[in-house]
């Protein structure tokens, strides 16, 4: 059992009622709805619970954690954001999805400003795969099509991914690498793109599909972790005479 939080501000909800009509629930409870439909074990955490949802026990119990974020990036306790790097770097997965580009755990994690191009103008995006054999594309045609989205252009200001899984084309002309991974000491990290706030897109049963994939990708292998500082020698080691 492949235990997922979904983290989610959870603002546009409360303050736009245009996105509570599309997620009445709120986009963590959203997505944590097809993954629980999926067999996983899922809890949500939110903003402004205390530690912003994300207690030490919570984050120990947690394999892999799913971040949506965009306006209240600057909210969120650097002393949570420190702890959330540090269960990445031991195993934890991580799975940050439209605006969390900007937050402060994807943007400690890659040490760029990762800055971008953007546009609301309802445009047609069309996510190209360009990794077929992955297995976080496993069940997904050529491309997926979304009709209405939030333009993301180049450049994205990221390090090279480690993996590029997605290039998005848009209406009004830009592309973008919509799906990246990256590993961070033991654990994995997927970028995925699409999802603002005002459109169905984590309805779409592909994009569920992705993210249902990227949830078992990213999950914690089960082995003994690295051990660092002064290490005492596996063999003799001789005597050295001058």
């Amino acid at each position: 059992m492949i235990n997922v939080t979904v983290w989610n501000e959870n603002r546009h909800e409360q303050n736009n009622p245009v996105v509570r009509e599309v997620y009445p629930e709120g986009i963590h409870g959203a997505i944590s709805s097809f993954l629980q439909e999926e067999g996983y074990n899922t809890k949500t955490a939110i903003l402004d619970e205390p530690e912003h949802g994300l207690t030490d026990a919570v984050l120990e119990e947690t394999d892999v954690l799913i971040w949506w974020g965009h306006l209240a990036h600057n909210e969120v306790d650097d002393v949570v954001v420190k702890k959330v790097q540090k269960r990445v770097l031991d195993g934890m997965g991580l799975i940050v999805l439209h605006s969390g580009h900007f937050s402060k755990i994807f943007k400690t994690l890659m040490g760029t400003s990762c800055d971008l191009k953007w546009r609301e103008a309802d445009e047609k995006e069309r996510l190209w795969v360009v990794a077929p054999s992955h297995p976080i594309v496993e069940g997904i045609g050529e491309y997926i099509e979304l009709e209405k989205e939030e333009m993301y252009g180049e450049n994205f200001d990221i390090p090279a991914p480690e993996e590029l899984i997605f290039t998005s084309w848009f209406e009004g002309g830009e592309v973008f690498r919509s799906g990246c991974t990256y590993t961070r000491g033991n654990g994995k990290v997927f970028y995925f793109r699409p999802g603002h706030e005002t459109y169905p897109t984590y309805y779409n049963k592909d994009i569920q599909r992705v993210i249902v994939n990227a949830v078992k990708w990213a999950q914690p292998v089960q082995r003994n972790l690295p051990v660092y500082g002064n290490a005492k020698p596996l063999e003799k080691i001789a005597v050295k005479v001058n």
